[in-house]
């Protein structure tokens, strides 16, 4: 990872984009519906060192040269990160390309290198990323503390979460129903939670790219994965980062059955044929799913 993405509250915070032309338009856009103070600056006003005070973020863009590096100047002496467009050695960031859906947002970026890459790429998750997102996110935030303090242990929130999302509370805010959904999700709450573990058993393929979209969603979901030598491209590639990591020797039967048991979701890499396993666990009770690689084309 050659740059760190992260993400800046707007809410009651001032951009400055100095400059003009479409480079300064286009970031402009970029901040329409935002909470934030947007001040644009052009001409003189640009190359005042004063002007760029109180800013979170400043984005130069202009066709003249010596323009945008006496504005880059002057705003950099506000001690605020500077974008400078169509300029990465003269950036302190990059802008990547934004999937914005309110308070759901994904951002693409590559460094500066290849924008358009990032733009393309930006269109492809924007398909997959439901306009009603952003309403579920608000809905959550606001319980925020209510599910906090019903669920104090984070595996257990992250799997009553998943649950209530997968279910009518979900079908209800992307439906845009907050009301109905704020109140199922109350509702939900008061109820407590039971557990909704599953273990998953995913054939390792001989390539990374050829696992199948359901074992790459188990894998991006999985609170534990079980994964033995021969698992690590597999692993880079899929698996969260976050993610409590066993290995075939440590994860005995009743361990993963006590997790499964406990609401975890568990991945066991490349022991799908390991059907000793398997019926130990069917035998105990757990949810068990058996995922196979996707073919060689």
């Amino acid at each position: 990872m050659e740059t760190f993405p992260a993400f800046y509250p707007l809410k009651g915070r001032r951009v400055v984009i100095a400059g003009d032309g479409d480079g300064a338009a286009a970031k402009a856009r970029l901040f329409e519906g935002a909470p934030a103070e947007v001040v644009r600056l052009t001409g003189l006003e640009a190359l005042d060192k004063g002007a760029y005070a109180g800013a979170c973020l400043i984005f130069v863009a202009s066709d003249d040269e010596a323009f945008l590096r006496a504005a880059a100047a002057a705003a950099r002496a506000s001690g605020a990160p500077v974008n400078v467009v169509d300029h990465p050695d003269l950036s302190d960031f990059h802008t990547p390309a934004v999937v914005d859906r309110g308070q759901v947002v994904a951002a693409i970026g590559t460094g500066g290198a290849a924008p358009l890459l990032a733009s393309l790429l930006r269109a492809e998750i924007e398909a997959h990323v439901p306009e009603g997102v952003g309403g579920i996110v608000a809905l959550l935030g606001h319980q925020r503390e209510a599910v906090r303090a019903a669920f104090p242990d984070l595996a257990q929130r992250r799997a009553f979460l998943r649950a209530v999302l997968a279910g009518p509370v979900g079908d209800a805010a992307r439906a845009g129903d907050l009301v109905l959904a704020s109140r199922l999700l109350s509702t939900a709450i008061a109820g407590g939670w039971s557990a909704v573990g599953r273990v998953s058993f995913i054939e390792a393929p001989t390539e990374a790219d050829l696992i199948s979209v359901r074992a790459m969603r188990a894998l991006n979901t999985a609170d534990v994965i079980v994964a033995g030598k021969g698992s690590a491209a597999i692993l880079a590639s899929h698996a969260r980062r976050d993610a409590q990591r066993m290995t075939p020797r440590s994860a005995s039967a009743p361990a993963i059955a006590d997790l499964a048991r406990a609401g975890r979701l568990v991945a066991v890499i490349g022991a799908v044929h390991d059907t000793a396993l398997a019926s130990r666990l069917g035998a105990l009770g757990v949810a068990i799913e058996v995922l196979q690689a996707a073919p060689a084309s």
